[in-house]
Formats: C-alpha cells, structure tokens, sequence
C-alpha cells in the first residue's frame, strides 16, 4: 500500500449533470492523460463510483499524487462557471462518510482541498475542505 499523506476533496468545475463518461473522456482526450484524475467521484445523487483503486496514484494534483487519495463531488460552479459550493446533501453525506473510512486507513493523512496545496489556483473544491473535515 502507498504511504498516504493527503486526502484530496476536488470538484469536477462542471454542471452537476456532467456524466462521469464525459469527466473521462475530458481526461483521455483534452489532457491527455493515461489514468483518471480521482479515485472516487460523487454524483448528485450521492452515488459513490471508484475510479480507481486507492493502491494507485490518479492525476489530482501535480507533483502530489504518489502520497495522495482524491475524491471529487460532480459540480462546483455556478451556470456561468463561477465557483460555487452546490453540493448536495447526498453527496456531503457520501463523501463524508468515504472520508471517515480513508482517515480510518490513514490516520496521519492530512484532509484538504486542492486548492490548498502550495501553487495551486483554483477555486476547487469550492468550499473550505480544510475547516470542514478539520474535526477528522
């Protein structure tokens, strides 16, 4: 197993009607990338899907994904592509409770957002990731 130090909270900075097909597609095509960019990701309805096993890295933060685990919620800005915290309530509890699990399995793991890793600028996940699992 990898030595963990980060749980990632992400949104996907889509509609939350974004299919996970089209997040990948995203990946595969626009990026370019081999691997999927979390290892768990939450639909609107709370459906948790894998991605990815958690013995391998995804692709959720640069120079920071041998060490991490990234799980994203669909959504996270507004119609207009304004970063918003729109998270359902299914999802919060979804994501919480995968959260609790990880922290379980890796409890010197650190709980943070992307955007809280040094030269990081974005606005994901579109809420204090940090504050709100600090209590974890």
């Amino acid at each position: 197993m990898r030595d963990i130090k980060y749980i990632v909270v992400h949104c996907t900075a889509t509609p939350q009607t974004t299919s996970i097909d089209s997040i990948k597609r995203y990946w595969r095509e626009v990026m370019k990338w081999r691997d999927v960019g979390y290892h768990f990701i939450y639909q609107p309805d709370g459906k948790e899907v894998q991605l990815l096993s958690i013995a391998h890295p995804s692709n959720g933060v640069k120079g920071h994904n041998h060490y991490s685990i990234h799980l994203s919620y669909i959504g996270g800005v507004d119609k207009f592509g304004k970063a918003v915290d729109n998270r359902t309530e299914a999802q919060k509890k979804k994501m919480l409770e995968r959260i609790i699990a990880l922290k379980k399995m890796f409890p010197k793991a650190m709980i943070q957002g992307h955007r809280d890793f040094d030269g990081v600028s974005k606005a994901c996940p579109s809420f204090n990731a940090m504050e709100e699992y600090k209590h974890l």
